[in-house]
Protein backbone atom coordinates (compact mmCIF):
# COMPACT_ATOMS: atom_id res chain seq x y z
CA UNK A 1 0.00 0.00 0.00
CA UNK A 2 2.43 2.56 0.97
CA UNK A 3 4.55 1.89 -2.36
CA UNK A 4 1.28 2.21 -3.95
CA UNK A 5 0.81 5.72 -2.72
CA UNK A 6 5.00 6.30 -3.38
CA UNK A 7 4.38 5.60 -6.96
CA UNK A 8 1.21 7.73 -7.28
CA UNK A 9 2.67 10.91 -5.59
CA UNK A 10 6.18 10.62 -8.07
CA UNK A 11 4.12 10.51 -10.70
CA UNK A 12 1.66 13.06 -10.04
CA UNK A 13 4.76 15.63 -9.07
CA UNK A 14 5.85 14.72 -12.70
CA UNK A 15 2.69 15.12 -14.18
CA UNK A 16 1.77 18.59 -12.78
CA UNK A 17 5.79 19.45 -13.91
CA UNK A 18 5.75 17.72 -17.25
CA UNK A 19 2.32 19.12 -18.72
CA UNK A 20 3.42 22.61 -18.43
CA UNK A 21 3.86 23.52 -21.62
CA UNK A 22 0.57 22.23 -23.11
CA UNK A 23 -1.41 25.51 -22.96
CA UNK A 24 1.40 28.36 -21.85
CA UNK A 25 0.42 29.06 -26.26
CA UNK A 26 -2.26 29.99 -24.90
CA UNK A 27 -1.52 31.86 -22.23
CA UNK A 28 1.14 34.43 -24.35
CA UNK A 29 -1.46 34.27 -27.49
CA UNK A 30 -2.49 37.94 -26.93
CA UNK A 31 1.35 38.89 -28.13
CA UNK A 32 2.15 36.26 -30.56
CA UNK A 33 -0.94 36.72 -31.87
CA UNK A 34 -0.11 40.78 -32.72
CA UNK A 35 3.38 39.73 -33.55
CA UNK A 36 2.46 37.41 -36.17
CA UNK A 37 -1.47 38.55 -37.03
CA UNK A 38 -3.11 35.39 -36.05
CA UNK A 39 -6.88 35.40 -36.55
CA UNK A 40 -9.05 33.39 -35.36
CA UNK A 41 -9.14 30.34 -37.50
CA UNK A 42 -4.89 30.88 -37.49
CA UNK A 43 -5.76 30.28 -33.60
CA UNK A 44 -7.97 27.54 -33.43
CA UNK A 45 -6.09 25.68 -36.58
CA UNK A 46 -3.06 25.65 -34.13
CA UNK A 47 -4.86 24.72 -31.13
CA UNK A 48 -6.09 21.91 -33.27
CA UNK A 49 -2.64 21.26 -34.60
CA UNK A 50 -1.95 20.34 -31.23
CA UNK A 51 -4.32 18.52 -30.49
CA UNK A 52 -3.65 16.11 -33.70
CA UNK A 53 -0.34 15.24 -32.61
CA UNK A 54 -1.55 14.00 -28.95
CA UNK A 55 -4.06 11.53 -31.68
CA UNK A 56 -0.72 10.58 -33.99
CA UNK A 57 0.91 9.11 -31.18
CA UNK A 58 -1.37 8.00 -28.51
CA UNK A 59 -2.62 4.99 -29.97
CA UNK A 60 0.61 3.76 -30.28
CA UNK A 61 1.83 4.39 -27.47
CA UNK A 62 -1.52 2.67 -25.80
CA UNK A 63 -0.16 -0.34 -28.18
CA UNK A 64 3.46 -0.35 -26.75
CA UNK A 65 2.50 0.40 -23.47
CA UNK A 66 0.91 -3.32 -23.15
CA UNK A 67 4.53 -4.68 -24.24
CA UNK A 68 7.36 -2.78 -23.18
CA UNK A 69 7.82 -1.12 -19.88
CA UNK A 70 5.79 1.93 -18.63
CA UNK A 71 8.18 4.01 -17.10
CA UNK A 72 11.01 3.71 -19.67
CA UNK A 73 8.06 5.25 -22.01
CA UNK A 74 7.37 7.92 -19.35
CA UNK A 75 10.54 8.63 -19.07
CA UNK A 76 11.77 9.40 -22.61
CA UNK A 77 8.23 11.54 -23.73
CA UNK A 78 8.69 13.32 -20.32
CA UNK A 79 11.90 14.45 -21.77
CA UNK A 80 10.93 14.91 -25.29
CA UNK A 81 8.01 17.14 -24.17
CA UNK A 82 10.77 19.73 -22.22
CA UNK A 83 12.68 19.68 -25.52
CA UNK A 84 10.10 20.20 -28.12
CA UNK A 85 8.45 23.11 -26.09
CA UNK A 86 11.79 24.75 -25.07
CA UNK A 87 12.65 24.47 -29.19
CA UNK A 88 9.52 26.67 -29.93
CA UNK A 89 10.95 29.42 -28.80
CA UNK A 90 13.69 29.93 -30.90
CA UNK A 91 11.69 28.05 -34.15
CA UNK A 92 8.42 30.33 -33.94
CA UNK A 93 8.56 32.73 -36.97
CA UNK A 94 5.23 32.88 -38.28
CA UNK A 95 2.01 30.84 -38.12
CA UNK A 96 2.95 27.45 -40.22
CA UNK A 97 5.92 27.11 -38.15
CA UNK A 98 4.12 27.54 -34.73
CA UNK A 99 1.84 25.16 -35.95
CA UNK A 100 4.52 22.69 -36.82
CA UNK A 101 6.04 23.00 -33.43
CA UNK A 102 3.04 22.85 -31.50
CA UNK A 103 1.96 19.85 -33.51
CA UNK A 104 6.10 18.14 -32.02
CA UNK A 105 4.54 19.29 -28.76
CA UNK A 106 1.66 17.56 -29.09
CA UNK A 107 3.16 14.19 -30.34
CA UNK A 108 5.85 14.35 -27.24
CA UNK A 109 2.50 15.27 -24.38
CA UNK A 110 0.51 12.68 -25.98
CA UNK A 111 2.96 9.44 -25.03
CA UNK A 112 2.52 10.68 -21.42
CA UNK A 113 -0.86 10.70 -19.74
CA UNK A 114 -1.97 7.30 -21.07
CA UNK A 115 1.04 5.09 -20.32
CA UNK A 116 0.30 6.68 -16.86
CA UNK A 117 -2.98 5.63 -16.34
CA UNK A 118 -1.92 2.07 -17.54
CA UNK A 119 1.02 1.70 -14.64
CA UNK A 120 -1.49 3.27 -12.06
CA UNK A 121 -4.27 0.58 -12.97
CA UNK A 122 -1.92 -2.17 -12.19
CA UNK A 123 -0.72 -1.09 -9.04
CA UNK A 124 -4.22 -0.22 -8.01
CA UNK A 125 -7.42 -2.47 -7.05
CA UNK A 126 -10.62 -1.54 -8.53
CA UNK A 127 -12.19 -0.01 -5.46
CA UNK A 128 -9.32 2.80 -5.73
CA UNK A 129 -8.57 2.85 -9.18
CA UNK A 130 -11.45 5.67 -9.41
CA UNK A 131 -9.48 7.99 -6.73
CA UNK A 132 -6.20 7.24 -7.84
CA UNK A 133 -6.62 8.03 -11.32
CA UNK A 134 -8.41 10.47 -10.39
CA UNK A 135 -5.85 12.34 -8.23
CA UNK A 136 -3.04 11.69 -11.40
CA UNK A 137 -5.38 13.65 -13.30
CA UNK A 138 -5.64 16.50 -10.79
CA UNK A 139 -2.12 16.53 -11.49
CA UNK A 140 -2.61 17.13 -14.76
CA UNK A 141 -4.92 19.84 -14.82
CA UNK A 142 -2.63 21.35 -12.13
CA UNK A 143 0.34 21.56 -14.74
CA UNK A 144 -2.20 23.29 -17.30
CA UNK A 145 -3.03 26.24 -14.57
CA UNK A 146 0.43 26.32 -13.66
CA UNK A 147 1.19 26.97 -17.39
CA UNK A 148 -1.14 29.52 -17.84
CA UNK A 149 -0.15 31.58 -15.13
CA UNK A 150 3.24 31.34 -14.80
CA UNK A 151 3.79 32.10 -18.88
CA UNK A 152 1.16 34.95 -18.65
CA UNK A 153 2.52 36.75 -16.09
CA UNK A 154 5.94 36.60 -17.47
CA UNK A 155 5.06 37.45 -20.58
CA UNK A 156 3.81 41.02 -19.89
CA UNK A 157 7.08 41.72 -17.83
CA UNK A 158 9.80 40.00 -19.65
CA UNK A 159 7.94 38.66 -23.46
CA UNK A 160 6.66 35.65 -24.46
CA UNK A 161 9.24 34.00 -24.89
CA UNK A 162 10.90 34.35 -21.20
CA UNK A 163 6.65 32.67 -20.37
CA UNK A 164 7.36 29.57 -22.87
CA UNK A 165 10.70 29.20 -21.55
CA UNK A 166 9.70 28.87 -17.66
CA UNK A 167 7.30 26.94 -18.40
CA UNK A 168 9.07 24.50 -20.44
CA UNK A 169 12.27 23.56 -17.78
CA UNK A 170 9.88 21.93 -15.39
CA UNK A 171 9.93 19.14 -17.99
CA UNK A 172 13.28 18.62 -17.76
CA UNK A 173 12.77 18.39 -13.93
CA UNK A 174 9.88 15.97 -13.85
CA UNK A 175 11.80 13.76 -16.54
CA UNK A 176 14.36 13.28 -13.58
CA UNK A 177 11.41 12.62 -11.12
CA UNK A 178 10.36 9.30 -13.66
CA UNK A 179 14.22 8.16 -13.82
CA UNK A 180 14.65 8.82 -9.92
CA UNK A 181 11.25 7.21 -8.28
CA UNK A 182 8.90 5.49 -10.30
CA UNK A 183 8.95 2.33 -11.63
CA UNK A 184 7.19 0.01 -13.16
CA UNK A 185 4.38 -2.64 -11.02
CA UNK A 186 6.25 -6.13 -10.33
CA UNK A 187 4.09 -8.97 -11.19
CA UNK A 188 3.35 -10.19 -7.40
CA UNK A 189 1.92 -6.57 -6.61
CA UNK A 190 -0.23 -6.79 -9.73
CA UNK A 191 -1.33 -9.70 -8.26
CA UNK A 192 -2.23 -8.61 -4.99
CA UNK A 193 -4.22 -5.73 -6.39
CA UNK A 194 -5.77 -8.58 -8.86
CA UNK A 195 -6.56 -10.85 -5.66
CA UNK A 196 -7.91 -7.92 -3.85
CA UNK A 197 -10.44 -7.43 -6.99
CA UNK A 198 -11.49 -11.20 -6.80
CA UNK A 199 -11.98 -11.07 -3.32
CA UNK A 200 -15.23 -9.18 -3.87
CA UNK A 201 -13.39 -5.76 -2.76
CA UNK A 202 -13.66 -4.64 -6.57
CA UNK A 203 -12.85 -6.60 -9.85
CA UNK A 204 -14.30 -6.20 -13.71
CA UNK A 205 -14.90 -10.00 -13.07
CA UNK A 206 -17.73 -10.47 -11.18
CA UNK A 207 -20.26 -13.03 -10.83
CA UNK A 208 -23.83 -10.85 -11.58
CA UNK A 209 -26.66 -12.04 -10.05
CA UNK A 210 -29.53 -9.21 -11.32
CA UNK A 211 -32.52 -11.59 -10.54
CA UNK A 212 -32.37 -14.01 -7.11
CA UNK A 213 -34.58 -16.18 -8.90
CA UNK A 214 -32.48 -17.19 -12.09
CA UNK A 215 -29.17 -18.56 -11.70
CA UNK A 216 -25.82 -16.64 -11.02
CA UNK A 217 -24.63 -15.89 -14.83
CA UNK A 218 -20.72 -14.17 -15.52
CA UNK A 219 -20.47 -10.75 -17.08
CA UNK A 220 -17.76 -11.40 -19.40
CA UNK A 221 -15.09 -8.68 -19.94
CA UNK A 222 -14.04 -7.29 -23.83
CA UNK A 223 -13.52 -9.03 -26.19
CA UNK A 224 -15.28 -12.20 -24.72
CA UNK A 225 -18.27 -10.21 -23.45
CA UNK A 226 -18.47 -8.00 -27.10
CA UNK A 227 -17.83 -4.13 -27.10
CA UNK A 228 -21.05 -2.68 -26.38
CA UNK A 229 -19.80 -1.13 -22.75
CA UNK A 230 -16.41 0.33 -24.06
CA UNK A 231 -17.76 1.47 -27.32
CA UNK A 232 -20.57 3.37 -24.96
CA UNK A 233 -17.98 4.81 -22.28
CA UNK A 234 -15.70 6.06 -25.62
CA UNK A 235 -18.58 7.51 -27.31
CA UNK A 236 -19.61 9.36 -23.99
CA UNK A 237 -15.98 10.31 -24.06
CA UNK A 238 -15.53 11.63 -27.29
CA UNK A 239 -18.62 14.09 -26.09
CA UNK A 240 -16.23 15.04 -22.95
CA UNK A 241 -13.00 16.47 -24.52
CA UNK A 242 -15.14 17.99 -27.44
CA UNK A 243 -16.49 20.43 -24.91
CA UNK A 244 -13.46 20.72 -22.11
CA UNK A 245 -10.32 20.74 -24.43
CA UNK A 246 -11.65 23.88 -26.44
CA UNK A 247 -12.75 25.52 -22.92
CA UNK A 248 -9.52 25.28 -21.87
CA UNK A 249 -7.62 26.32 -24.93
CA UNK A 250 -10.05 29.04 -25.53
CA UNK A 251 -11.13 30.07 -22.06
CA UNK A 252 -8.20 32.14 -22.05
CA UNK A 253 -8.88 34.62 -24.67
CA UNK A 254 -12.26 35.13 -23.40
CA UNK A 255 -11.40 36.37 -19.91
CA UNK A 256 -9.14 38.42 -21.50
CA UNK A 257 -11.42 39.73 -24.17
CA UNK A 258 -13.99 40.16 -20.88
CA UNK A 259 -11.81 41.69 -18.90
CA UNK A 260 -10.70 44.31 -22.18
CA UNK A 261 -14.35 44.96 -22.90
CA UNK A 262 -14.53 46.92 -18.99
CA UNK A 263 -11.86 49.23 -20.17
CA UNK A 264 -8.73 47.18 -18.22
CA UNK A 265 -5.43 48.60 -19.70
CA UNK A 266 -4.19 45.82 -22.30
CA UNK A 267 -1.09 44.56 -19.93
CA UNK A 268 -2.79 44.24 -16.82
CA UNK A 269 -5.95 42.32 -18.38
CA UNK A 270 -3.01 40.14 -19.81
CA UNK A 271 -1.72 39.57 -16.18
CA UNK A 272 -5.18 38.87 -14.41
CA UNK A 273 -6.53 36.98 -17.40
CA UNK A 274 -3.96 34.77 -16.91
CA UNK A 275 -4.58 34.48 -13.15
CA UNK A 276 -8.26 34.07 -13.30
CA UNK A 277 -8.05 31.52 -16.52
CA UNK A 278 -5.39 29.11 -13.99
CA UNK A 279 -7.68 29.68 -11.00
CA UNK A 280 -10.72 28.41 -13.23
CA UNK A 281 -8.44 25.03 -14.73
CA UNK A 282 -7.31 24.94 -11.13
CA UNK A 283 -10.75 24.00 -10.06
CA UNK A 284 -10.29 20.77 -11.67
CA UNK A 285 -7.76 19.48 -9.63
CA UNK A 286 -10.24 18.78 -6.61
CA UNK A 287 -13.23 17.70 -8.73
CA UNK A 288 -11.25 15.36 -10.75
CA UNK A 289 -9.76 13.60 -7.06
CA UNK A 290 -13.19 14.24 -5.25
CA UNK A 291 -15.60 13.12 -7.96
CA UNK A 292 -13.21 10.13 -8.94
CA UNK A 293 -13.68 9.38 -5.64
CA UNK A 294 -17.55 9.48 -5.92
CA UNK A 295 -17.29 7.38 -9.07
CA UNK A 296 -16.41 4.54 -6.44
CA UNK A 297 -18.60 4.51 -4.22
CA UNK A 298 -21.91 5.70 -6.48
CA UNK A 299 -21.31 4.22 -9.75
CA UNK A 300 -19.47 5.27 -13.10
CA UNK A 301 -22.17 6.48 -15.22
CA UNK A 302 -23.90 8.24 -12.07
CA UNK A 303 -20.85 10.55 -11.42
CA UNK A 304 -20.48 10.98 -15.79
CA UNK A 305 -24.19 12.06 -16.20
CA UNK A 306 -24.40 14.87 -13.18
CA UNK A 307 -20.53 15.98 -14.18
CA UNK A 308 -21.64 16.27 -17.69
CA UNK A 309 -25.18 18.09 -17.03
CA UNK A 310 -23.72 20.68 -15.12
CA UNK A 311 -20.64 21.30 -16.71
CA UNK A 312 -23.15 22.13 -20.31
CA UNK A 313 -25.17 23.71 -18.47
CA UNK A 314 -22.30 26.14 -18.14
CA UNK A 315 -21.76 26.26 -21.92
CA UNK A 316 -24.61 27.39 -22.52
CA UNK A 317 -24.86 29.95 -20.35
CA UNK A 318 -21.65 31.99 -20.04
CA UNK A 319 -21.24 33.49 -23.32
CA UNK A 320 -24.62 35.17 -22.66
CA UNK A 321 -22.83 37.24 -20.11
CA UNK A 322 -19.88 38.83 -22.39
CA UNK A 323 -19.96 42.55 -21.71
CA UNK A 324 -22.76 42.76 -19.08
CA UNK A 325 -21.16 41.10 -16.05
CA UNK A 326 -17.47 40.52 -15.40
CA UNK A 327 -18.32 38.53 -12.00
CA UNK A 328 -20.67 36.32 -13.88
CA UNK A 329 -18.50 35.55 -16.54
CA UNK A 330 -15.55 34.31 -13.71
CA UNK A 331 -18.39 32.89 -11.54
CA UNK A 332 -19.45 30.50 -14.43
CA UNK A 333 -16.13 30.20 -16.09
CA UNK A 334 -15.11 28.74 -12.07
CA UNK A 335 -18.18 26.29 -12.70
CA UNK A 336 -16.88 24.69 -15.65
CA UNK A 337 -14.26 24.58 -14.89
CA UNK A 338 -14.81 22.47 -11.63
CA UNK A 339 -17.45 20.14 -13.36
CA UNK A 340 -15.89 20.02 -16.96
CA UNK A 341 -12.75 17.97 -16.31
CA UNK A 342 -14.78 15.66 -12.91
CA UNK A 343 -15.40 13.10 -14.86
CA UNK A 344 -12.31 13.42 -17.13
CA UNK A 345 -10.75 10.02 -15.08
CA UNK A 346 -13.90 7.96 -14.93
CA UNK A 347 -14.08 7.11 -18.87
CA UNK A 348 -10.73 5.58 -18.18
CA UNK A 349 -11.51 3.74 -15.48
CA UNK A 350 -14.74 2.44 -16.33
CA UNK A 351 -13.13 1.41 -19.89
CA UNK A 352 -10.50 -0.17 -18.13
CA UNK A 353 -12.61 -2.88 -15.66
CA UNK A 354 -14.69 -3.29 -19.11
CA UNK A 355 -11.65 -4.98 -20.99
CA UNK A 356 -9.29 -7.97 -20.74
CA UNK A 357 -6.42 -7.09 -18.65
CA UNK A 358 -4.21 -7.95 -21.48
CA UNK A 359 -6.11 -4.91 -23.44
CA UNK A 360 -5.51 -2.20 -21.20
CA UNK A 361 -2.72 0.14 -23.03
CA UNK A 362 -4.35 -1.08 -25.77
CA UNK A 363 -7.72 0.27 -25.19
CA UNK A 364 -7.00 3.11 -23.12
CA UNK A 365 -5.04 4.17 -26.58
CA UNK A 366 -7.84 3.97 -28.75
CA UNK A 367 -10.03 5.45 -26.06
CA UNK A 368 -7.88 8.78 -25.96
CA UNK A 369 -7.45 9.01 -29.79
CA UNK A 370 -10.92 9.12 -30.59
CA UNK A 371 -11.49 11.46 -27.56
CA UNK A 372 -8.57 13.66 -29.17
CA UNK A 373 -9.65 13.43 -32.57
CA UNK A 374 -12.73 15.87 -30.82
CA UNK A 375 -9.98 17.83 -29.72
CA UNK A 376 -8.39 18.29 -32.83
CA UNK A 377 -12.17 19.69 -34.42
CA UNK A 378 -13.88 21.42 -31.56
CA UNK A 379 -11.29 24.49 -31.05
CA UNK A 380 -11.05 24.96 -35.06
CA UNK A 381 -14.69 24.78 -35.17
CA UNK A 382 -14.87 27.18 -32.14
CA UNK A 383 -12.52 29.49 -33.94
CA UNK A 384 -14.44 29.35 -37.10
CA UNK A 385 -17.61 30.29 -35.38
CA UNK A 386 -16.17 33.32 -33.45
CA UNK A 387 -14.64 34.76 -36.83
CA UNK A 388 -17.52 34.57 -38.57
CA UNK A 389 -19.66 36.44 -35.93
CA UNK A 390 -16.60 38.66 -35.14
CA UNK A 391 -14.69 38.73 -38.34
CA UNK A 392 -11.15 38.26 -38.66
CA UNK A 393 -10.02 40.19 -35.67
CA UNK A 394 -7.43 39.58 -33.37
CA UNK A 395 -9.26 37.40 -31.05
CA UNK A 396 -9.10 39.21 -28.01
CA UNK A 397 -10.98 41.96 -29.58
CA UNK A 398 -14.16 39.62 -30.68
CA UNK A 399 -17.11 40.49 -28.19
CA UNK A 400 -19.85 38.05 -29.91
CA UNK A 401 -18.76 34.78 -27.84
CA UNK A 402 -22.22 32.65 -27.23
CA UNK A 403 -22.30 30.59 -30.67
CA UNK A 404 -19.23 29.32 -29.99
CA UNK A 405 -19.95 28.27 -26.61
CA UNK A 406 -22.87 26.52 -27.85
CA UNK A 407 -21.34 24.57 -30.23
CA UNK A 408 -19.43 23.23 -27.15
CA UNK A 409 -22.52 22.45 -25.10
CA UNK A 410 -24.33 21.13 -28.02
CA UNK A 411 -21.54 18.38 -28.61
CA UNK A 412 -21.15 17.66 -24.59
CA UNK A 413 -24.23 16.24 -24.54
CA UNK A 414 -23.13 13.34 -25.85
CA UNK A 415 -21.49 12.42 -22.73
CA UNK A 416 -24.58 12.23 -20.21
CA UNK A 417 -26.65 10.83 -22.77
CA UNK A 418 -23.72 7.70 -23.27
CA UNK A 419 -23.87 7.21 -19.87
CA UNK A 420 -27.40 6.61 -19.46
CA UNK A 421 -27.51 4.21 -22.76
CA UNK A 422 -25.14 2.51 -20.13
CA UNK A 423 -26.70 1.90 -17.49
CA UNK A 424 -28.75 -0.06 -19.39
CA UNK A 425 -26.58 -3.02 -20.35
CA UNK A 426 -25.22 -5.96 -17.91
CA UNK A 427 -21.80 -5.22 -19.14
CA UNK A 428 -21.89 -1.59 -17.19
CA UNK A 429 -22.06 -3.85 -14.12
CA UNK A 430 -18.56 -4.91 -14.37
CA UNK A 431 -17.71 -1.45 -13.56
CA UNK A 432 -16.36 -0.53 -10.12
CA UNK A 433 -17.35 -3.74 -8.42
CA UNK A 434 -21.19 -3.71 -9.18
CA UNK A 435 -21.63 0.57 -8.86
CA UNK A 436 -22.56 1.20 -12.53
Amino acid sequence: MKERNRILIAMSIAMALGYMPWYNFSAVLKYIAEEYRLTPADTGMILSAFQAGYVVVVTCIGWLADRMSLTRILFFATLSTGISSTLFIWGAHGKMSILVLRLLIGISAGAIYIPGIALLTKWFPSNKRGGAIGFYTGALVMAYAGGYLVASHLSVTCGWRTGVFWTSVPAFLAAGVIYLFVRDCPPDAEQTATAEASMGIAGPARVINPRPELAPRKVLTAPEGGYSGPTLISSGYMGHMWELYAFWGWVGPFVLSSLLSVGIPSDKAVGWGGSITAAIILLGVPSSWLWGIVADKKGRTFAIVIAGICSVAGEALIGHFFGHSLGLVVMIGAWIGFWGIADGSIYKTGLVEMVSPTLHGFSLGLQSAVGFFMTIISPAVFGLVLQWYNGPVEPSRATLWNPAFMVLALGGLLAPISALVLRRLPQAKLMGGGRM
